[in-house]
């Protein structure tokens, strides 16, 4: 087949110009999206520019590579199955769709802020594109966790480290193997604690560990956090908070905002 042609016999991060035939494209503007502001503002801690413009990570337990045009937004998609080697699907596509919310207009929302905010209207021309990530409430709960007095670089290690110990293993690329976020029962276990304070995460492995235990033990599992994406700001604030190490400062950063979660972190 012409697309296994274009495989090496390792896999490694794609680029579009290497291989073409294995992305595919989502109509998206600068304007809508940039992923060079979005991916690195402290919103995520798991994408990397492995190649200039091209962000690579790991979104719904797959690993992508995401690059961009003036009008379009370019996806490609590793599978862990060797033999499912395409390019994405519709329903794969439709995970990007999400994540970054493109159902939403920034165009209209970048109008009406400016409308009522002049500070906002000077500051938008030269920060285009800056939109919410829809992230799975799980990973965005405990990366937040980890980002308790801390900064991008530090906290992009303790995740990356969380995942490679308790996450599953999805596929390697050239020398980077990419991992799932762990499950809130891989973080409940007894050990994780120590082993999550060996790997460097300090005083917050004890609230990785106690919070994933009570999610599962006190609220019934990861459909409560779901629910929360649902529920009024003040009750899911309220609810966030009662979890071992999440306070104001996690729930209006990060947490609630993408249970709609996130904030550009210094």
């Amino acid at each position: 087949m012409l697309v296994r042609s274009l495989l090496p016999s390792s896999m490694g991060h794609r680029t579009l110009s290497s291989a073409p035939a294995l992305w595919a494209s989502i109509p998206c503007p600068r304007s809508e999206l940039r992923l060079d502001l979005v991916l690195a503002s402290g919103q995520s801690f798991r994408w990397r520019e492995q190649s200039p413009a091209h962000w690579s990570g790991v979104l719904a337990d797959q690993v992508w590579t995401l690059t961009q045009t003036e009008e379009q937004l370019y996806c490609t998609v590793y599978r862990g199955n060797k033999g499912q080697v395409g390019k994405p699907t519709q329903e794969e596509l439709q995970a990007i769709r999400s994540y970054f919310q493109l159902d939403v207009s920034l165009a209209q929302l970048y109008y009406h802020w400016g409308s009522v905010d002049p500070h906002f209207q000077e500051v938008a021309q030269k920060f285009q594109g800056v939109r919410l990530l829809r992230q799975d409430p799980i990973e965005c709960l405990f990366s937040f966790i980890c980002s308790s007095n801390n900064n991008i670089t530090r906290i992009t290690g303790m995740v990356e480290r969380l995942c490679q110990a308790f996450g599953p293993r999805l596929v390697q690329l050239d020398d980077i193997t990419y991992h799932g976020f762990p499950s809130l029962q891989a973080l409940a276990g007894p050990e994780v604690e120590a082993h999550l304070r060996k790997l460097g995460l300090g005083y917050r492995a004890r609230y990785v560990s106690a919070s994933a235990r009570a999610i599962l033990e006190e609220q019934g599992g990861p459909s409560w956090l779901q629910q929360l994406r649902e529920a009024p700001y003040e009750h899911a604030h309220k609810a966030l908070c009662t979890l071992p190490g999440v306070g104001t400062k996690e729930t209006s950063s990060g947490v609630y905002g993408d249970l709609m979660l996130a904030g550009p972190k210094r």
